[in-house]
This record gives structure tokens, sequence and C-alpha cells, in this order.
């Protein structure tokens, strides 16, 4: 490209648009008096519907300001051919018939190096927040859920200023705005303590309760803009419920009668208990016969995320002091209940135990766990139950079938003990670029360091995707 710029935005410029962006940035963006300041809060507003927000922008070829958000500067673009315009942060536009078919004959218009760093921002902390800055790295770095955002899909019907949706639009605006100095989610602070007053105050809090309290104000607050059916088993269709929620199948079989009853419930995470905690951990590494599963190999004796998963998806006796009472004897009998998957999300996020509660016990448990960056959830599939014998899981897996599988993208760790402790971040960029954001710090890490790190939440993504 020539110093003089792109050749190509000659032909939407009109003779006088250097004038008109002059006055534009002397009237509305530099306001040095009272009395400029005050002509700008009167004159910006949008000539169509007469907000000052919804990202205003302003033509470059009249006098006339519009908001994006509700398109009324495309609409006035497309009636009047006034193709350039500026806005308050973005100079965004939807693409005239020239220009897509400008982009079809040049279809590499970006090029992504493998140091980028785009969406790479640090948090400031608050006092005590690095429960929240952990878990909205992991948020802004969650490729469908950025799509979303980024594409200003929200149709917001609350009051101003209220809804998280809203405000998470904003934050993923901020981070992939170019700027690196670290942000201050003060906003983002005040709506959760507004929306989950349980997480109200400056003590430390729980990085995954906070995630569960962000999703579930956040899907409180999503409005579902395509009408679509939803295809999860929360019955919802909107951008949380599309990403998250998947289906746990529990089936409770009666000893007598060997009837079963099968109830399908939503979840976003799975909660996995490990070694060394009050309940008996069930030893299910394949015997030390050098055998692996999803790459994790056991020869070492250290548990995996697999055998966690291998507990929690294995059948469990209730015993004879919670006897079910079974329709077909109609009698309360024992039984067993065995959860499996029945449909998996997008996004799976898997919470390893570490802070174990009681009346007698209050601790955490550092134990390691291995987890590895790709994932194989087929054996733990309600489908694949019948191909388990006695507990025991096939090792031969479908190397064709890629319907289940997921690559890790962020990964939660908890540093300190139970009443004292701190939260980071590993996130991945592009395919193996990794960093570790620590509040405002962010540093370039190894794969050796995610993988060796304690783990408390991994976010998983699934490596094919279906769609309509």
């Amino acid at each position: 490209m020539s110093p003089a710029g792109c050749p190509h935005v000659n032909g939407f410029k009109v003779d006088n648009w250097k004038q008109n962006l002059r006055v534009i940035y002397q009237c509305f963006v530099w306001s040095g008096s009272a009395e400029t300041r005050k002509r700008k809060a009167k004159s910006c507003i949008c000539h169509m519907c007469g907000a000052h927000l919804n990202r205003l922008h302003s033509c470059l070829s009249c006098v006339f300001f519009g908001c994006f958000t509700k398109k009324h500067i495309h609409e006035h673009a497309k009636n009047k051919r006034h193709n350039l315009g500026v806005g308050e942060k973005y100079s965004t536009w939807e693409p005239t018939k020239r220009e897509l078919e400008l982009l079809r004959h040049n279809p590499k218009r970006r090029k992504i190096t493998t140091n980028c760093t785009i969406g790479l921002r640090g948090l400031i902390n608050l006092g005590n927040t690095c429960f929240m800055n952990c878990i909205v790295q992991a948020l802004t770095h969650t490729p469908l859920l950025r799509d979303f955002f980024l594409s200003d899909r929200h149709k917001c019907e609350m009051q101003s200023n209220s809804c998280l949706v809203c405000e998470m639009s904003q934050l993923f605006q901020e981070f992939y705005s170019g700027h690196r100095s670290p942000h201050i989610p003060f906003r983002l602070l005040h709506l959760v303590w507004t929306h989950a007053r349980h997480l109200a105050g400056y003590e430390q809090q729980d990085a995954h309760e906070f995630l569960i309290a962000a999703l579930d104000v956040l899907h409180r607050h999503c409005k579902d803009d395509n009408g679509k059916k939803a295809n999860n088993p929360n019955n919802c269709n909107c951008i949380i419920d599309q990403i998250f929620t998947g289906g746990l199948q529990s089936d409770v079989t009666c000893q007598v009668c060997h009837g079963v009853s099968t109830t399908i419930d939503p979840f976003w995470d799975i909660s996995l208990d490990l070694p060394g905690s009050s309940t008996p951990f069930w030893p299910l590494s394949p015997g030390g016969d050098g055998s692996t599963l999803n790459g994790e190999s056991h020869l070492s004796g250290a548990t995996t995320l697999t055998d966690c998963l291998r507990r929690f998806t294995r059948p469990e006796h209730l015993g004879s002091s919670a006897k079910i009472k079974c329709s077909g004897c109609h009698s309360y009998q024992e039984s067993t209940k065995q959860l499996t998957m029945k449909k998996l999300p997008i996004v799976a996020c898997f919470h390893l135990k570490r802070f174990e509660h009681s009346a007698k016990l209050r601790r955490k448990i550092p134990t390691y766990v291995s987890f590895p960056l790709e994932l194989d959830m087929t054996p733990f599939m309600a489908s694949s139950k019948e191909s388990r014998m006695n507990g025991q899981y096939q090792q031969s897996v479908d190397v064709f079938n890629n319907d289940n599988k997921y690559s890790l993208f962020a990964v939660v760790n908890h540093q300190g003990t139970l009443e004292s402790g701190h939260y980071t971040t590993f996130i991945r960029q592009h395919k193996d670029q990794w960093f570790k954001c620590d509040d405002a710090v962010i540093t370039k890490a190894s794969i050796k360091d995610v993988l060796d790190s304690e783990g408390y939440l991994l976010f998983y993504h699934k490596q094919f995707l279906e769609y309509e």
C-alpha cells in the first residue's frame, strides 16, 4: 500500500471530506471549553432515534449522526450512498457490494503472526478480585463467546447500566481494542455485586463460585435473538447455553427387578472429586500396565483427569440407607446410580474440588492431577455405556470419531492455602502459544508450565462443531 493510503478509498470520498472531519473533530472530539462541551452534549445524538449512546457514528459526507447498535448509521449510508464515517471508537461499516467484490479477490487481508497478542490485556486487582480477573480472562478467550460479543448481536431490553451482558460486550471491546495498558473492571465488579450479592465485598471469593454466578446472570440477561429452537437440555437458545450447557444423564437401577429410571439434567460444569479428600477415591488406574487413555500415562502413578472422570461416571451403590421407590416393584428397594454424558457442551469446564468444607475439616487438597492438551470424552458418553464391562472401559477408541474431542484453552490455578491464596490463569493464543495472566501482569508461558500446574478449573473447547 502506498503512503497515500488505500487507492480504493478514493472512490468513496467526497470533495470536502477533510473539512467535514476537521469540523467533527473540533466540535465533537476536542471540546476544550465549557461552551463546546455543552454544545457537544446537546448535539451528539442519533438523528433517527435520539439516543446519545449505542456507539454513535458521524457521516463524513453530511451533517448526520447515527447509532451503530440499532444500525441507523447503516441505513443512512445505504440510502444516501454516504459510505465514509467516523465513530466514537470504531469506523466499522457493513461492506458495500464493491467492498465485498474486493474482499473476494483479496481474501487474505490480514495476517495473524505467531507472536500476535490480540486480545491479551491485564486486569487491575481492585482488592482481592483475582478470583474475578482469572474467570474474565478465560471467558474473553472463549472463541464463540468472543465472536458473539464482537459482532453486536446482543439486543438489550433492560434498564441502562444494569445489564451484565452489555458490560461484558463493552469488556470484549476493551480487550480487543489494541490497548495494552491494564483494564480496570470496576463496572463489572459493581454489576456482580448488584446481581450476585453473595459475592459482594472485598473478601477473597471462590473462582468457581464466581464462574457459575457469572454464567447464571449472563444467562438471565441474555435474550434469544434468533428465535431458533434450543438444542440443549436447558431449552434455552441464549449464547451462554449454546456454548456451556450440556446434558447429564442419571440412570438409577433397581437391584431387585433391574428396572432403570433415567433423568437428564443440564450442567455448566463438572465437579470432580480428588484423591486425598474425605470422600473415598476409587483406584482406577489400569494396574500399572503402561496403558494410556487420552494420552495420559499411568506409569508414574499420578492421578489423571481421566481417572477423575472414570470415578465420576462409575456405577455407585446407594446402600440400604438410601432406598428409592421403584416404579416396577412399587416399593422401596436398594439401587445403583450411574452418571454419564447425554450431550456434551461446546466448552467443557472441569472443576477439580480442591477446597473441602465439612463440620470437622476445612482445607485445600493439593493433589497433583495430570490433564491432557487434547481430551476424548467418548468413553464417558451415555451412548458408550453398553461398551463398559464391570466398570472397566474399552481401551480402543475410534480414531475417526472426532465428535467428542476437545482441546485445552484455559487453566485457572490457585496458589496458597484456603485462608490465603491467589488465582492466576493460563490462556492459549492460537495453537501452541500460551500466556500466564496474573492480574495486571501477562507473561509468556510454555506448554510444560501449563501441564505442570496444579489445576483448579480446566476449560476445553470442542475441536469440531455442528452447525445448521
